[in-house]
């Protein structure tokens, strides 16, 4: 069992950054791919970025590649999304997830509870 809880959230100006945070329970947090998803208003959610419980390996949506950066701390047991150049339509409750499968078409077993990130044009 993990448990998931995203902070980091806000709302800023079109081309500002944020960075999400999701920290995680337990001992076995090296052993997990984690995950970013987000949803917005009207609209199915999406998978975001996923790295991989080593680090070594990350992926990305198309939508995002060059602007955020998933990476992890497996002292800290906790996931990072830095999201640089915020666009309107990245508007959206972001979700951490976590899996012990790592891939970008995974549903993920494990979710935190999401964090609003308000991008104004």
């Amino acid at each position: 069992q993990v448990q998931l809880v995203e902070s980091g959230g806000g709302l800023v100006q079109a081309g500002d950054s944020l960075r999400l945070s999701c920290a995680a329970s337990g001992r076995t947090f090296s052993s997990y791919a984690m995950y970013w998803f987000r949803q917005a208003p009207g609209k199915e959610r999406e998978f975001v970025a996923a790295i991989s419980g080593s680090a070594l390996s990350t992926t990305y949506a198309d939508s995002v590649k060059g602007r955020f950066r998933i990476s992890r701390d497996n002292v800290k047991n906790t996931v990072y999304l830095q999201m640089n150049n915020l666009k309107p339509e990245d508007t959206a409750v972001y979700y951490c997830a976590a899996d012990s499968h790592f891939g970008s078409v995974i549903t993920p077993a494990y979710w935190g509870q999401g964090t609003q990130v308000t991008a104004s044009s």
